[in-house]
């Protein structure tokens, strides 16, 4: 993409509203606009990272054997009469009549509605165990929605529910998106730490939220540093087996959040030297609940008895938008962003120094279609502007390669590479560039 072709407003400076990092560059790398209080426009460069997010977590969550769908947004409030959460829910759930005078609601989560589902038409031991997920748009009225994606009033979620015969079956359905969850977040380069928590409006007995470390996060976390050195699983995991060995290990150091924080416990259960006290910014949660939401619902089956008995159910979110918040947290420095490769808008920044001058022109012409032809994307910035600005642009965007062409460069045949995780640079001849840069997959 050239960038006189692209759309990207950029900010010299952040408004003040913007309380922390990854609100300010979000807006400053013209990745959002707010639209109103809580609700942002996704601009191409904020809405490509959600795309690269949201192809992780659908990659990892098929691998655990989950089955992607797509639920409406707005739900019927019969649903959730039925389930007796409809008066619970509280001021958050967005309630609207239609023309009829029928009752609705645009969606906070989807339990009610998956449950109905199910209950519709899975009525035998012999079609489940079956765990179901998609990536939709919610909506939770916060009372002060602040930290711009971070918490907000509409975001993008993925959301899955498992339904299984038993108690120990459900356990396993959990035990595999744990293990998901675990994944998910390495190959976005971010240390999420599983820990006790509360389960909120959702309800359950066995809860988990996936905690990463930062200095903006809303809560505070208290864990056993042995929880930051245990290895996430492999690509060749094998989620048909029982993971609960797997779990057990991430499980067993303390680690819970504030509201289930008890001082003594985490003095006796955590050595001095090994006490980690930080806050944090949750990125996922996963709930098991037996049959909270089956049993009122009749989303019950005949099991292999013959006796008919409600399914046993968890749900298992991820905050997508609010990831790339994190991400940000998690990944900047004093000029801007510094995104992980599976996330990056654009693979490669191109930049060309002196667009008006035609050898240079002509070598990043060349480089941009080759680079395009081996199935890398990039930002080509062909823009008559001063090559500071260029470079301040690209460190505050965050691309992870930056090739430099200029006037000075090509004189000895050679173009600058920068990685900006770590601003390191090199000096290449013309002619390896595509060593640099071979055919992707």
């Amino acid at each position: 993409m050239r960038l006189t072709n692209y759309f990207l407003p950029l900010l010299k400076e952040a408004p003040k509203d913007a309380d922390i990092i990854s609100h300010q560059l979000m807006l400053r790398a013209g990745m959002i606009k707010q639209s109103s209080s809580g609700i942002y426009i996704w601009l191409p460069m904020g809405l490509a990272v959600l795309k690269k997010i949201e192809q992780i977590i659908r990659e990892e969550q098929v691998k655990a054997g989950a089955l992607e769908m797509l639920m409406p947004t707005i739900q019927t409030a019969d649903i959730w009469k039925k389930s007796g959460r409809y008066d619970d829910y509280g001021k958050e759930m967005l309630r609207i009549v239609d023309r009829h005078d029928r009752e609705m609601l645009y969606g906070p989560t989807n339990e009610e509605q998956v449950t109905d589902l199910v209950g519709s038409f899975i009525k035998s031991y012999k079609s489940i165990p079956k765990t179901f997920f998609h990536i939709q748009w919610k909506f939770r009225d916060e009372i002060r929605p602040r930290f711009g994606v971070m918490r907000c009033r509409e975001f993008l979620m993925k959301d899955a529910y498992s339904f299984d015969l038993s108690e120990e079956e459900g356990e396993r359905s959990y035990n595999k998106m744990f293990v998901s969850y675990l994944r998910i977040f390495k190959k976005m380069e971010l240390n999420a730490i599983p820990m006790k928590a509360e389960s909120g409006p959702i309800g359950g007995n066995m809860s988990h939220e996936f905690i990463i470390l930062a200095e903006t996060g809303e809560s505070r976390v208290y864990i056993d540093k042995k929880l930051l050195e245990l290895e996430i699983p492999d690509d060749d995991i094998d989620y048909s087996v029982n993971l609960s060995s797997v779990v057990k290990k991430w499980t067993t150091p303390f680690a819970v959040t504030e509201d289930l924080y008890n001082e003594s416990e985490f003095h006796k259960n955590v050595l001095t030297n090994d006490r980690v006290m930080e806050k944090g910014i949750e990125v996922g949660h996963v709930f098991f609940f037996g049959d909270k939401y089956t049993k009122p619902m009749n989303a019950s089956i005949q099991n292999n008895e013959g006796k008919i008995v409600p399914l046993q159910s968890g749900s298992y979110g991820i905050g997508v938008s609010r990831l790339v918040a994190a991400i940000i947290e998690a990944h900047h420095d004093d000029r801007g962003i510094i995104w992980p490769k599976s996330v990056s808008p654009f693979d490669v920044s191109l930049i060309n120094l002196k667009p008006s001058n035609p050898e240079v022109s002509n070598i990043c012409n060349e480089i941009y279609v080759k680079l395009q032809e081996n199935k890398y994307n990039v930002i080509y910035d062909d823009t008559e502007t001063s090559a500071g600005e260029k470079f301040s642009r690209m460190d505050l965007i965050g691309i992870p390669l930056q090739i430099i062409v200029g006037p000075n460069s090509i004189k000895e045949n050679k173009i600058e590479i920068k990685e900006r995780k770590n601003n390191s640079r090199k000096y290449i001849n013309l002619s390896e560039i595509y060593n640099e840069f071979p055919l992707q997959a």
